[in-house]
């Protein structure tokens, strides 16, 4: 076995020595070797392969240093968008997670010296969203492949389409009402009109004119003098047989009484039909307060605190902002809860006929588990849904 041979104690043992980051001042990203100390950093640079690769940096160092640029940008990117693709995190610990590897191009060969400068330059071209806080710089990545941006373009399609159809049928449904009402207020001044059945009768009589009034079958009811002919007063018979070959004034009276009660038959089966179509499995929106209820995270101090949810991924998880700390986690919606403000807050409706709609709560029934609000916007401005259930309203951020 050779002296300087892999598997000799002194090769076992500089290996040893050279596991893990070592000084990044001893490091030469030119010859892609690290030393151990300052003595053999210095011997490295006295040695003919690092003079060799001094010459071809002093020919074009310009292009060298943008080639290493342009690597630890990308191989920075593609840790991020692996590990961290829709998180919002520490650029420190996105930096220390990257330098793990021994190979890397190291930062002080790019042309930004420190990592605040680097952050700055992703938030500048818009390849990350970036924050400075406190606690220091957060960035979080911006996904532009095309096959994420076919995706966004086709789900934004689908959400305009079902928000055209709900327009539609809300316009719709708004006609119907007015027509109904239309309908009912035509009917009110036909029923206040007195019917020819209804009228009463005078009794016009001639001066001179006897009437005469017979109890018996025989005689005769009226008469009159010059020979006229008698005249029946009471015609109950034609009265009858008036009202048959007239039916018009009755049926105008049935309507105008049953008027409202069909329009709220139509606005109830309306409601059916939008209760049955709005109503999903999955409840989160953006812009809503919620409450975590995960005893998995009581450890690190998030049971029962709220958060806004900034984003809603895959229909079921949301990612929290929490109100305490500003950190983001990231929770299926097994695990929230919805939020009810005080009297006069303002709620979105989460889940069921009238969903996506914005709303003032009113008051809250705390033995039937609802509540009582009225609608802000859109074609139901100003309706009052008296009870709906806690789990379908949340407080607006």
């Amino acid at each position: 076995m050779g002296k300087n041979d892999f598997l000799t104690p002194k090769a076992i043992a500089n290996r040893i020595k050279a596991k893990g980051l070592q000084k990044l001042r001893w490091y030469c990203q030119m010859c892609q070797k690290q030393c151990r100390d300052e003595n053999g950093f210095k011997c490295h640079c006295m040695s003919e392969g690092h003079q060799r690769q001094m010459q071809i940096f002093g020919q074009n160092p310009t292009r060298i240093i943008e080639g290493y640029t342009e690597e630890f940008e990308t191989t920075f990117l593609e840790h991020m968008k692996r590990s961290h693709r829709f998180s919002r995190v520490a650029a420190t610990v996105v930096y220390n997670e990257y330098i793990n590897d021994r190979n890397h191009v190291h930062m002080n060969s790019t042309e930004w010296a420190t990592l605040t400068e680097f952050v700055k330059y992703l938030g500048r071209t818009g390849k990350c969203k970036v924050e400075e806080t406190p606690k220091g710089w957060f960035i979080t990545y911006i996904d532009r492949d095309s096959e994420t941006l076919f995706k966004e373009k086709m789900k934004n399609k689908r959400a305009k389409a079902d928000l055209v159809d709900e327009e539609k049928q809300e316009k719709e449904i708004q006609k119907q009402i007015e027509r109904a009402e239309q309908m009912m207020q035509q009917s009110i001044p036909d029923s206040e009109q007195p019917s020819q059945v209804e009228t009463t009768r005078e009794l016009n009589v001639e001066d001179g004119t006897k009437i005469g009034f017979s109890l018996g079958s025989s005689a005769k009811p009226v008469t009159k003098e010059k020979g006229e002919a008698s005249r029946i007063v009471f015609d109950e018979v034609d009265e009858e047989k008036h009202e048959e070959r007239n039916p018009k004034n009755n049926l105008k009276r049935k309507e105008s009484g049953g008027g409202k009660s069909t329009l709220e038959e139509m606005i109830k089966e309306e409601e059916r039909k939008k209760e049955k179509l709005n109503r999903k499995d999955y409840w989160l929106h953006e812009g809503i307060v919620v409450k975590v209820m995960s005893k998995v995270l009581a450890e690190k101090g998030y049971y029962k605190q709220k958060g806004v949810v900034k984003k809603v991924i895959d229909k079921y998880v949301g990612e929290i902002e929490m109100l305490d700390n500003k950190h983001v986690l990231r929770v299926d919606q097994e695990e929230l809860e919805t939020v009810i403000p005080q009297v006069g807050g303002r709620v979105k409706i989460v889940n069921g006929a009238y969903r996506g709609s914005l709303a003032r709560l009113l008051g809250v029934d705390t033995d039937r588990f609802c509540a009582k609000v009225q609608i802000e916007k859109g074609a139901y401005d100003g309706r009052v849904l008296k009870a709906v259930e806690y789990e379908d309203i949340c407080k607006v951020a």
